[in-house]
Order: C-alpha cells, then sequence, then structure tokens
C-alpha cells in the first residue's frame, strides 16, 4: 500500500462520513417532532422584553 493509496481512501472515508454527519443533522433540525423545541429556543433567544431577575438574570 502507497502513501497515494492511503491518502486517498482517507480522503474518499472523510468525505462520506461529513456528509452523513451533515444529514444526521439536517434530519435532525428539520424533523417535525423538533419544531416546537426550536420555536421555544428562537422565543427565549429573542426576548428583549424580559427584565433582569435580581440573581443576574439566571432562571
Amino acid at each position: 500500500m502507497s502513501y497515494d493509496t492511503v491518502a486517498s481512501f482517507s480522503q474518499v472515508t472523510s468525505l462520506l462520513m461529513f456528509v452523513a454527519m451533515f444529514l444526521a443533522v439536517l434530519a435532525y433540525a428539520l424533523w417535525p417532532k423538533n419544531g416546537p423545541r426550536f420555536e421555544e429556543a428562537q422565543r427565549r433567544a429573542l426576548d428583549l422584553d424580559r427584565r433582569p431577575t435580581d440573581d443576574g438574570g439566571r432562571q
């Protein structure tokens, strides 16, 4: 096995693993069951009307 063979195999394997992880994250983000969770996180992140509490903003 030469260096070029190992390098090519490694590059192809890494690309396939990246594509698989990307598709898994995309499926997780677009899964209908996770919609309410992301909506709640969005509302919390963008809630500008909330006043700070006495404990430094921690709830």
